[in-house]
C-alpha cells in the first residue's frame, strides 16, 4: 500500500512539473518522502473528519427521534426551526432540515470556505437521509428528561460535526455574516435568533414547551462547548520576574510543562526607566493552575502574572500527562 502510494504521489509530481514545464527537474528522496507525508496527513484528516461527522449525525438523529420529535420539542438554531416549522405545519423534518439549511450552505461557502460548504452539505443531508430512513425508540415522555438528554444527544451530535469541520446547523455561519455586516458580535446575533425561536414557540404551540425547549437548548449548547473544547481548558500564563531561571527549571522540572521565553522591557518608577527581563510564557490546564501559583509564590510572591483562557491547544507539552 505505502509503495504504491510512493508512486502515485511520484506520478501526480511528475504530471504537474511536466505541466509547468520543469519535466527535466529532478526532484530528490526528501521531496518525494515530504510529498508522501503531505499525503498520508490528508487522506487521515480525511477519515477522521468522516467518521466525527457520522458520529454526529446519529447522535443528532437519536436526539431528535428518540427524545425530542415526539414530545414536540423544539432547539435554538437552525435545528429550532426546523423543528418548530415540523411541529406547526407537519411537514416531514427531514426535508425542513435540508431546505432551512441550503442558505446556510450557501453562506458558508462565502463566509467560511468551499471545502467548509461541501463538508457541511454532506452533513446535513446525511442527517435529513438518516432521520428519513432509520428508526429509533422513544426513550421517555418524561418532559424534563426530555429536554435535559434530547439536548444532550443533539448537542453532542453537533458538537462532533463541528470536530469534523462540518456544521449540522447553521446558526453560527449565520451569525458571522450578520456580526460583519453590522458590527455586533457573534453571541450577540446567536441570542436575538434564539430569543425570536422561543418566543415564536412559545405563541405557536405554548409556553410550557417553550420553557422545556430553552432546557433542551441550554443542555445542548454545553455538551456542544464540552465535545469542542474538552474537559480542559487551557490557561496561557505570562510571567514576569527576577528569578525567571529557576520558575523556568520548576515548570519543566515539576509541572512537566514547557517554557517560552521572551527578551523584553519593564518600566518601573516615577520616570518609567525601563529594564531589560526574560519573560515566561506556558500554557497550563484550569485544574494546574493553582498549583503553578502556589510554587511560583514560593520562589517569588511578588512576581507579575498574566492569565488568559485559551480554547484549545495543539502541539507541545500540554497534550501529555504532567508529571508528579
Amino acid at each position: 500500500m505505502r509503495a504504491f502510494l510512493k508512486q502515485v504521489v511520484t506520478q501526480t509530481i511528475l504530471r504537474n512539473a511536466k505541466a509547468n514545464q520543469f519535466a527535466a527537474k529532478s526532484f530528490s528522496d526528501y521531496q518525494l518522502a515530504k510529498a508522501y507525508r503531505i499525503l498520508l496527513i490528508v487522506i487521515n484528516r480525511a477519515w477522521k473528519d468522516l467518521f466525527l461527522i457520522t458520529i454526529g449525525i446519529f447522535s443528532a438523529a437519536f436526539g431528535f427521534k428518540g427524545f425530542l420529535l415526539t414530545n414536540h420539542f423544539i432547539d435554538g438554531g437552525a435545528t429550532g426551526i426546523s423543528l418548530l416549522i415540523s411541529a406547526t405545519t407537519k411537514v416531514p423534518l427531514p426535508l425542513l432540515i435540508i431546505l432551512v439549511n441550503i442558505p446556510f450552505v450557501f453562506m458558508g461557502y462565502k463566509v467560511v470556505s468551499t471545502k467548509f460548504a461541501i463538508k457541511t452539505a454532506v452533513a446535513i443531508t446525511g442527517l435529513s437521509l438518516i432521520l428519513a430512513t432509520v428508526t429509533f425508540p422513544n426513550v421517555t415522555d418524561d418532559k424534563l428528561l426530555v429536554a435535559v438528554f434530547g439536548g444532550l444527544f443533539l448537542g453532542a451530535g453537533i458538537g462532533f460535526a463541528v470536530r469534523g469541520g462540518a456544521v449540522i446547523d447553521g446558526t453560527e455561519v449565520l451569525a458571522i455574516y450578520l456580526s460583519r455586516r453590522l458590527g455586533t458580535t457573534i453571541g450577540d446575533i446567536i441570542v436575538i435568533i434564539n430569543v425570536i425561536i422561543f418566543s415564536a414557540a412559545a405563541y405557536f404551540l405554548s409556553v410550557e414547551i417553550a420553557l422545556y425547549s430553552m432546557i433542551t437548548y441550554l443542555s445542548a449548547s454545553k455538551t456542544l462547548d464540552f465535545i469542542v473544547e474538552g474537559i480542559d481548558e487551557y490557561i496561557g500564563v505570562t510571567i514576569i520576574a527576577s528569578n525567571t531561571e529557576e520558575i523556568r527549571q520548576m515548570i519543566i522540572e515539576k509541572m512537566g510543562r514547557g517554557v517560552t521565553i521572551y527578551s523584553g522591557k519593564k518600566g518601573y518608577g516615577k520616570q518609567g526607566e525601563t529594564k531589560d527581563t526574560d519573560i515566561l510564557y506556558t500554557v497550563v490546564t484550569r485544574l494546574e493552575l493553582n498549583r503553578l501559583n502556589v510554587e511560583i509564590e514560593k520562589i517569588e510572591p511578588g512576581a507579575f502574572i498574566v492569565m488568559n483562557s485559551l480554547k484549545d491547544t495543539k502541539g507541545g507539552m500540554i497534550k501529555k500527562r504532567p508529571l508528579h
